[in-house]
């Protein structure tokens, strides 16, 4: 169809929820002809509109290739995702859901860690005196590795994590961890503690478009609130 337009939206939870009443309030609303699986929806009275649920992190990788015009996802993952994708998305608007922030958390019981200086004199401990790296769980290695190496901080291993990531120092599997947490209450129930300059990204929801699609995208654009 001449003019389509795709958007894509994240396809489960809050962010889900919250998405589809920003698209409502925009009087764009949804209508689906399948049941909870169904991946696809149409918007009332905007036929050349077409809305395809997917994986947060999809969403970002698809509107970097071109597949998808415009996209609700984080900007965690954005700022996670590789340069060369990154350079091809535009911000259109920061939104006012999906608020976290990605930081980096140690065991309660390391009370001479407060900071990232702490951090750093630990990771030189480690390979001194164990000959070893201190290993860092996380499902954000690219954000992980910059922020630790713009605070000096070296001598550290990343360990890729497939999911529960504040268990990993309970398992043997790393020491420390960065995640993402909206109210640092998932990471106290598992004993972990923020260090005090371990703020590493301020996340929240974004409306992405393709940089690619923004003279066909604008007028659409400037018409959300």
């Amino acid at each position: 169809m001449k003019n389509l337009i795709t958007i894509g939206l994240p396809s489960k939870g809050r962010l889900k929820e919250s998405s589809i009443s920003f698209l409502d309030k925009n009087n764009l609303k949804l209508t689906t002809n399948g049941g909870e699986r169904n991946y696809f929806a149409e918007v009332k009275n905007f036929p050349n509109i077409k809305i395809i649920y997917l994986h947060a992190k999809e969403i970002i990788q698809r509107i970097g290739d071109d597949t998808l015009d415009i996209g609700i996802s984080g900007l965690d993952l954005l700022n996670e995702s590789a340069a060369n994708l990154r350079q091809k998305i535009e911000i259109k608007k920061k939104l006012d859901f999906g608020l976290a922030n990605v930081v980096i958390a140690v065991p309660d019981d390391w009370i001479d860690v407060q900071t990232l200086a702490d951090l750093e004199e630990v990771s030189f401990d480690f390979r001194d005196k164990k000959n070893t790296r201190l290993r860092v769980a996380t499902k954000y290695p690219n954000l992980t590795n910059t922020f630790l190496v713009s605070k000096g901080i070296t001598q550290y291993k990343i360990i890729p994590s497939l999911g529960a990531t504040e268990t990993y120092p309970f398992i043997g599997s790393s020491e420390i961890i960065t995640d993402i947490t909206s109210s640092g209450k998932t990471l106290k129930d598992n004993n972990l503690r923020i260090l005090k300059d371990g703020l590493i990204l301020k996340s929240q929801a974004c409306l992405f478009y393709s940089k690619k699609k923004a003279a066909k995208l604008q007028p659409f654009l400037n018409s959300l609130k």
